[in-house]
Order: C-alpha cells, then structure tokens, then sequence
C-alpha cells in the first residue's frame, strides 16, 4: 500500500488529478479535510512520472489498481472522517501488516499510515523507528521533511482481479532533506513489496494486507551524518507531495 508519503499540500485552486478520484466533485463539499481543503499533488505526480518502470494501459485492471490505492492514501492523509471515505468499506475495513493484527479504518486513520506500516514487536532497544511514541502529524512531518519531493508508489503487477486483487507494488523518493537528526544523502530510497485487496462489488476494499520489509525504507535514512547540523532542522511540511 501506499505509505502516506504520496501527500500534498492543500490548496485553493480547484483542479483535477489523473491518478486520484475524490479530490474535487460534488460530494466532497462536505469533506473534513485536514489542511482544509482538497490536496494538491503535482510534485510527487512528477516524481511518479519520471521514475516509474510501468506505464499501464488506460482501464486496465493494473491502472485501476493503481489509481485506487493512491486515492485511498490521499484519504487517509487528508480527510478526518471516515464517513468521508470513498474507497473503503467504513464498516468492514481492516489493514493487516507483514502479518500483524488487523486495524480497523478508524485506528488506521487515527494512528495514520506511517505508523500503522512501520510498527513493529522488535525489543525497545532495536527499534528503528518508534511508531508508539509518533503520531500522526509527527510521523508526516518526519517523512514530509526527509522526501520533500515525496515517495511515489506504482503498481509492478496484478495477480489477480476482483475480488481478492494481488498485486506487487515499489515506493520511490529521494532522501534530501533531514530525517530524525540524519543529514540527507540525495540518494534513492526504495523497497519492493506485495499487497493484496478484498474488495466489495464496487471495489471498495474491506480488507489490506501487505507485506514488505521495513528496513528497506528505514535502514537508508538513518546513514546520514548526524552530526551535520542540517540534519536537525524541519522541513516545510507542506513542500509538495
């Protein structure tokens, strides 16, 4: 799944986005929305589009796929309200990690995606990113600042259509500003992973699994020097995404 780092910054402007549904029609007037008003996603859409490896044919099960995993992680990071969700089942949603216990909608949207992805039952003292002690602001805010461009997320293959989907996924970025006190080394961060979806007959999911190794993303922010002193500082949390 998307990790929440395919944010944006929320803007005025009224336009569309090709890869995200429920950004700008009719029913989302009444929206909660977390920065106030719908998000816009045009650096990490570029970020997407120089770097991707697959370019999937319109209406193709691979680009639906793809398209409804990148609106629900807009949703996740941007609305407040459940009841606002187009591309879940609010009722029935849960969200199972590298096979740990299952999240409910309202836990996941609580806690947010970075947290519910990176959590993890490694003793105190190995743990490489805290998720108890990050909540949801400080968790984006961490990921804004290391990926100013952001972390875009494509679709490598579908194994299987509705309504058990499988599909492989890779997530992308450049780390280039600060990371929990880690200068930022310019270099690609990137890990490999599988999902699949239990979807309802209008393709709103019900049930998330994933799977993917969590060092991969993490173990490639933490090598930079920390000594550097432009590694304390913040980004701006709204620089593009």
């Amino acid at each position: 799944m998307a990790s929440s780092t395919e944010e944006a910054v929320a803007s005025d402007e009224v336009v569309g986005d090709k890869y995200r549904s429920f950004l700008y029609d009719e029913a989302e007037k009444t929206t909660h929305w977390r920065h106030g008003g719908p998000p816009t996603y045009e650096s990490v859409n570029q970020l997407f589009e120089e770097g991707r490896t697959k370019e999937w044919p319109k209406g193709s099960l691979e680009e639906i796929v793809q398209n409804a995993i990148k609106s629900w992680e807009m949703e996740l990071s941007h609305k407040t309200r459940l009841q606002d969700f187009k591309t879940i089942n609010p009722e029935k949603f849960k969200l199972f990690v590298n096979g740990r216990e299952g999240l409910t909608g309202e836990e996941t949207l609580e806690i947010g995606s970075y947290n519910a992805l990176l959590k993890s039952s490694l003793p105190e003292g190995l743990k490489y990113y805290k998720a108890e002690e990050e909540t949801f602001e400080s968790s984006h805010e961490a990921f804004r600042s290391a990926f100013p461009r952001g972390f875009a997320w494509e679709v490598l293959q579908v194994y299987t259509g509705p309504p058990e989907i499988a599909f492989k996924f890779r997530h992308w970025g450049f780390f280039e500003g600060p990371f929990k006190g880690h200068a930022p080394t310019g270099k690609i961060v990137e890990f490999y992973g599988l999902g699949t979806l239990k979807v309802d007959e209008t393709l709103r999911v019900e049930e998330a699994e994933v799977y993917y190794d969590p060092a991969e993303l993490i173990g490639d922010l933490l090598v930079g020097d920390t000594s550097d002193t432009t590694a304390t500082g913040q980004g701006c949390p709204f620089s593009n995404k």
